[in-house]
């Protein structure tokens, strides 16, 4: 739906931003998030499941995807959402069970999923929705199905500009050797483990510039307690969140986006409302 913009006063947009499990939310788009809520425009976060099979200390097992919507709210107040919806379904796990259960997120056909994401956009009138990359990122398969769906939902609702998340594969693989040099691999992560993950540079149509919302974003990385613990390794919040705020702000003061058809230009929009801006011209 596009709104009729008055020249007397600042255009007000809505952003919808979709994500399969809480605190994706936060690590791939947070800044972003805070950045137009503080601005003044209407922000609306969709999470697709509870991530009731993500990794945490075994002793939060039993409870963990109610804490983990708990823990949802919490971050979404700090990033100034206006609106949270959860769909409800359950997370189908990384790559266990190999086969996902019946009624799990990337079980669920396609369609299904964009028909109700469809409405939610419908509903708010949505002007940008963020999904994720091709391939999920790190190549979750719920994030595909978040990639998938979102795609859909946006034709179904006609939404204009789709942004997809992801990070700029080359500074994940630099830091990542940086960090090897010292023993550190955060999620147990390793170089190689991103050849393929993410988008290349060459791919990238936004670098959006957070830095003076990486306060707002490190809160609401705080909420999410239940995954700063579990598995061998140091987990990738953790060691986020262990950072000084400098380094932090330098670290994750920026956040990256492919824009659905539009061509890279040789310096990336610091805008997701770019292309609705010039739409309304």
């Amino acid at each position: 739906m596009n709104r009729t913009v008055r020249t007397s006063e600042p255009a007000r947009y809505t952003l919808v931003s979709f994500h399969a499990h809480p605190d994706d939310e936060v690590l791939l788009t947070g800044g972003t998030l805070a950045r137009a809520a503080a601005a003044g425009h209407r922000v609306v976060l969709v999470v697709a499941t509870a991530g009731e099979r993500g990794l945490s200390d075994p002793r939060l097992a039993d409870g963990l995807g109610a804490q983990r919507l708990r823990e949802l709210q919490d971050a979404a107040s700090f990033l100034g959402v206006a609106r949270t919806v959860t769909l409800g379904y359950q997370d189908s796990g990384m790559d266990e069970p190999a086969i996902p259960t019946e009624g799990s997120f990337c079980s669920t056909p396609v369609e299904t999923i964009a028909a109700e994401l469809a409405a939610i956009l419908t509903e708010e009138g949505a002007d940008v929705l963020t999904t994720y990359d091709a391939v999920g990122g790190y190549g979750h398969r719920d994030h595909i199905h978040v990639h998938r769906a979102g795609q859909l939902a946006a034709t179904i609702a006609g939404t204009p500009v789709v942004l997809e998340a992801t990070v700029k594969r080359e500074s994940i693989q630099k830091a990542l050797r940086l960090l090897r040099l010292v023993g550190v691999r955060p999620g147990g992560a390793r170089t190689a483990h991103f050849n393929n993950a993410f988008s290349a540079a060459r791919d990238i149509t936004h670098q959006i510039d957070v830095r003076p919302w990486t306060r707002q974003k490190r809160a609401a990385m705080q909420a999410h307690v239940s995954q700063t613990s579990g598995g061998s390794d140091i987990r990738t919040l953790a060691f986020l969140l262990r950072l000084p705020m400098p380094v932090f702000r330098r670290v994750l003061g920026r956040e990256w986006f492919v824009e659905v058809g539009r061509p890279v230009s040789a310096a990336p929009l610091d805008d997701v409302f770019a292309s609705v801006r010039m739409a309304q011209q």
